[in-house]
């Protein structure tokens, strides 16, 4: 049965939550955009360039791995190559099977050769059209929708905000901060949270990954995250038996957990930067402790060109290695569903049309 689940993993169908878009460029496409506007790269050949970021991330730390970004940020600088990049992520993404996604970006970053704020995320969104439409033809269903995130370090949070709501009618679906988790804390522009909760603006806040407890506190309370970023350092408001499987929660866990705040866990990533500490394995990975514990778990990718990753990848190391099964495997897209920033009426037609069917398909041919 596990090697009949491994190979029909590729036709699951898939939620994205958690995956940035500077972090998921073809490596070729990376080549090629660097060639046309001068950019240095550190190699010259796909194959070469892809392990030489998995490497570069492959480091322990958190900062290292966000080094990595200095080059694929180098590159969107321009509308046609975000358009270009953002509509690669789509198809690669529905060839991966993935029916819903969002992909998170930080605007501020791709200015630096005359773009708009409001440029960058016409771009993006165009880009994001093309894929659709183009997996449609190719008889492929996806839905993505823009997470624009704020850079914790640069403090613009505010501006990003603004720009967030004025798009959520275009294609821009939440508001994330991302960057340096530790000390640059949420409540650094504590009105910002004020401002999207007025306005009814879905949030997620990278939070648990770099910084711990106080991190993911200020992220559920003050921030008002409707998901966090991560979320795995939640494990260390948690005590477990030495005897049994028993557990026993804090009260920042248990409130996690009562208010279901979903966690946007990236094992392969995770493992990456050490965002849970002692943990050096997918079967040790806190991911199948919080499902246990039935915290509001759901899995992705965060950056798949630097984790050479994919959602398919990540869900074969977690049965091959955690011993998953297909139903676990629902369990999380289904939350991952739930949890999308859609309205509720698009998320049980999310889970009704694509994800119950396909899952239903697969178990009834694995019997």
């Amino acid at each position: 049965m596990t090697q009949a689940l491994l190979d029909a993993i590729g036709d699951l169908p898939k939620v994205l939550l958690h995956d940035h878009l500077d972090g998921g460029l073809r490596p070729q496409t990376v080549l090629e955009l660097a060639d046309a506007v001068g950019h240095e790269l550190p190699v010259g050949d796909a194959d070469a360039l892809a392990t030489w970021f998995r490497d570069a991330a492959d480091s322990g730390s958190l900062p290292r791995y966000l080094e990595t970004f200095d080059h694929t940020i180098a590159v969107m600088q321009t509308p046609e190559a975000l358009a270009r990049v953002a509509r690669e992520a789509v198809l690669d993404l529905a060839a991966d099977g993935v029916v819903y996604a969002e992909q998170r970006w930080a605007p501020e970053q791709h200015l630096q050769r005359g773009m708009s704020l409001p440029d960058t995320v016409e771009a993006v969104q165009h880009g994001i059209d093309a894929g659709v439409r183009e997996a449609a033809e190719q008889g492929r269903t996806i839905r993505v929708g823009q997470l624009v995130t704020a850079m914790r370090h640069t403090d613009r949070w505010m501006e990003v905000a603004e720009l967030a709501v004025a798009y959520r009618d275009a294609g821009v679906v939440g508001f994330d901060i991302a960057g340096p988790e530790d000390g640059f804390a949420p409540d650094r522009h504590a009105e910002v949270w004020r401002f999207l909760a007025e306005q009814n603006f879905p949030t997620t806040i990278h939070a648990g990954e770099a910084a711990g407890l106080e991190s993911i506190a200020q992220a559920v309370h003050l921030g008002q995250a409707d998901r966090l970023g991560h979320g795995v350092r939640i494990m260390e408001d948690i005590t477990f038996s030495e005897h049994d499987r028993s557990a026993t929660l804090g009260r920042l866990a248990h409130w996690v957990r009562d208010h279901q705040i979903a966690l946007e866990v990236c094992p392969v990533s995770n493992l990456q930067t050490a965002a849970a500490p002692g943990v050096s394995t997918i079967a040790e990975h806190p991911i199948t402790r919080l499902k246990e514990l039935d915290f509001a778990v759901t899995l992705n990718t965060d950056n798949r060109l630097m984790s050479r990753t994919s959602m398919s990848h990540e869900m074969r190391l977690l049965v091959s290695e955690a011993g998953w099964t297909i139903d676990d495997l629902a369990d999380v897209t289904m939350t991952a569903a739930w949890s999308a920033f859609l309205h509720h009426d698009e998320r049980r037609d999310l889970v009704d049309d694509l994800i119950l069917p396909g899952y239903q398909k697969i178990e009834g041919a694995l019997r």
